[in-house]
């Protein structure tokens, strides 16, 4: 194969990868002290994330709402708290051949944030909440791809072709319609 069968296409492609699994314990704090956790879930989650070399961090926020019972189990409440997280997902895939500095980052949590577990703290007046989450960043930019160039698959004309057009436009006649003509009307 001849030596110019490579091309270098420039294109936008996936040039990072990386996924992290997290899990953290978040302090949610009751307007009573509470006597059974009846329940715990996690809603209202947003996220943004920021591209550094190596890895991409995301930033983000959840509610967590807990419901628990209080004055011996008496009577009930729902306790709801804003908390917030960053994560640094580190890149396991990352292309070399990255052009630019300029690139767009998706985010994908395969996890969306989770209560795991929800316990009264040791000192008996706080609920402790384990929640887990799990995100798929890609890094997309601008990088080389080295392709191998197929010399068969290139069309070349025949002489036989050029011949049958020679023959077709000598047929013609030049004078058939020309200005001259045209006055004469």
């Amino acid at each position: 194969m001849a030596e110019n069968a490579y091309r270098e296409i420039i294109t936008k492609a996936i040039c990072g990868k990386g996924k992290k699994f997290s899990q953290s314990a978040h302090t949610v704090t009751p307007t009573h002290k509470p006597t059974n956790i009846l329940g715990c879930w996690v809603i209202n989650h947003k996220y943004k994330t920021t591209y550094h070399k190596d890895a991409v961090i995301v930033d983000g926020t959840y509610d967590i709402n807990t419901w628990y019972s209080y004055n011996n189990n008496s009577k009930t409440e729902v306790v709801c708290e804003t908390v917030s997280y960053h994560d640094r997902v580190p890149l396991t895939l990352r292309d070399k051949q990255v052009i630019s500095d300029q690139v767009d980052v998706t985010c994908r949590a395969l996890q969306e944030p989770n209560c795991l577990e929800a316990k009264i703290s040791p000192n008996g007046n706080k609920v402790v909440a384990q929640v887990e989450r799990e995100f798929l960043v890609e890094v997309i930019g601008e990088t080389k791809v080295k392709v191998q160039v197929d010399d068969d698959g290139l069309i070349r004309a025949e002489a036989d072709d050029d011949d049958d057009l020679d023959k077709e436009l000598d047929g013609l006649d030049s004078e058939f319609l020309t200005d001259d003509d045209k006055d004469e009307d």
